[in-house]
């Protein structure tokens, strides 16, 4: 057994199962954020060309507004989570680090706060797991039926 599968073996073993309840909060938040930013492309591109990426505004609008949408529902379901938290995690960073830094963590309109609670969950599940109530799980007592 190689490292990631003692860490995927580890975390699906010793996860508790009411932590399945965050995990369905984390994708429920994702979720909304990616409909959020399909619903405002122009704020989100805005937002991207004001930071210090924006040669690649349109681009990453579009990768933005699709990992938070395909990872939410992911996660929810609980569904290859690990690799929808993969997708998260970029997004999450640069939110911090080239959106909500600059607008400080004390400001009004300052969503660092989630950003760095959502990324914090992100990481904690990425390690555990899905969970005892998840597709994967499901899937995994029944791949041999």
């Amino acid at each position: 057994m190689n490292l990631i599968q003692k860490i995927e073996h580890w975390g699906d073993t010793h996860q508790p199962k009411w932590l399945a309840l965050f995990r369905i909060l984390l994708g429920i938040i994702i979720l909304l954020k990616g409909i959020f930013f399909i619903q405002n492309t122009s704020a989100i591109s805005e937002m991207i060309a004001n930071s210090a990426v924006s040669l690649y505004a349109v681009g990453l609008a579009h990768y933005v507004a699709l990992a938070h949408l395909m990872g939410g529902i992911l996660i929810i379901l609980g569904l290859l989570t690990r690799v929808a938290i993969l997708f998260q995690i970029p997004v999450l960073l640069g939110a911090i680090i080239f959106v909500n830094a600059e607008r400080g963590f004390f400001s009004m309109e300052s969503e660092l706060g989630l950003s760095l609670l959502v990324l914090a969950l992100l990481i904690f599940f990425l390690f555990s797991g899905s969970g005892a109530y998840s597709v994967d799980n499901f899937m995994r007592k029944h791949e041999h039926t």
